[in-house]
């Protein structure tokens, strides 16, 4: 059967990769985004603004796809206007497909904020222990990715179609421009450490260092996305995803380190602000792309340091709990130092990195 896909954030790290994958699975899929790729072979660009509700329907009018997945969101000041403006583009999207009775399924990515909390209050009061598991209540506070989710319930039921819910932990893969990238800010402060002599140093918190944690390959994500969307198991349901094994930073960072031909330096104890270390580096940024041939030379572009901080600083455990899609069927696995060496290969490759 014929399936036709569109993809809601296909120039992110999800959307990409998730696009790729589908159309290496023979779908039809178009990739909507303010300003798409028109180098993804096989995927459909659209052009469109999920905020502009008449340019959206102008854009699909002629789209009745089967399945819809949701990979993009806007990041806004507070969390008030994140919980506003990210509901509306996926209402927008219902609304402007000219026939949403015949979607078959839609899929929504979100992730560990759903138990952390909004960046405004990330990782704050009492966390809940781990690891992170689907049934846990949603916690007391504003959180957009809650409401996301209840838009979606409400087109699920309103339309009859199935859907899925999909809470990665932080996603390594590829992409220019995102706004939450770990895996390019790292290739990026590494890079900047070699060539500098500057320490490479683990800028997280003393919690992130020494205890268990896990990540989430792009590739991993996609895989669910997949099985979720063609699986009956896998219909009306949220589901964790991550790589499946579990490190610490303290034994990855030498890995990552060795890869750029760096010695890890020792850990400070403390957290390091590495927004404010990057931020100063632009012009230092422009000088190495000019160095290498590099194709970007703008340093903001490429890292995310801000989210970066985030992550790395939590002063808390994060483990998260795959059994649920586990025992539903789903069998997908990921090394996780691969998703990082693959990722530099690449960014390597494409002269993102020298």
């Amino acid at each position: 059967m014929s399936r036709i896909a569109l993809v809601v954030g296909s120039t992110g790290i999800v959307g990409q990769t998730l696009a790729t994958r589908l159309v290496a699975e023979g779908w039809t899929v178009h990739g909507l985004a303010r300003r798409p790729r028109h180098d993804m072979a096989g995927v459909l660009p659209i052009a469109a603004d999920l905020l502009d509700l008449n340019n959206l329907k102008l854009a699909l009018k002629d789209l009745t796809p089967t399945h819809v997945f949701f990979c993009s969101w806007l990041r806004q000041p507070t969390e008030e206007e994140n919980c506003r403006v990210n509901s509306a583009m996926v209402r927008n999207v219902f609304e402007a497909l000219p026939a949403p009775e015949r979607l078959e399924h839609a899929a929504l990515t979100t992730g560990m904020k759903h138990y952390l909390g909004p960046f405004e209050s990330y990782a704050s009061g009492e966390p809940p222990q781990t690891p992170f598991r689907e049934d846990m209540p949603r916690l007391p506070l504003a959180n957009f990715y809650y409401d996301q989710e209840d838009v979606l319930f409400a087109a699920a039921e309103k339309y009859g179609f199935s859907w899925s819910v999909h809470r990665p932990h932080t996603i390594i893969g590829y992409a220019v421009g995102n706004a939450m990238n770990m895996g390019s800010t790292l290739a990026v402060y590494a890079t900047i450490c070699r060539e500098t002599g500057r320490p490479f140093v683990f800028p997280g918190s003393p919690v992130q260092w020494d205890s268990l944690t896990d990540l989430t390959d792009a590739r991993q994500l996609a895989r669910q996305l997949l099985w979720a969307s063609t699986s009956e198991s896998g219909w009306n349901e949220a589901f964790n995803v991550v790589n499946g094994d579990v490190f610490r930073w303290k034994w990855l960072w030498p890995r990552l380190a060795a890869w750029f031909g760096l010695e890890a330096a020792p850990y400070p104890g403390h957290a390091t602000d590495l927004e404010e270390i990057l931020s100063q580096d632009g012009d230092l940024w422009a000088q190495i792309a000019e160095k290498y041939g590099l194709t970007e030379s703008r340093i903001d572009h490429l890292v995310s340091a801000w989210h970066t901080d985030a992550d790395l600083g939590r002063p808390v455990e994060c483990v998260t709990d795959m059994s649920k899609s586990r025992l539903a069927g789903f069998d997908g696995w990921q090394y996780t130092p691969d998703s990082f060496f693959d990722l530099f290969e690449r960014l390597r490759a494409e002269k993102l990195i020298p």
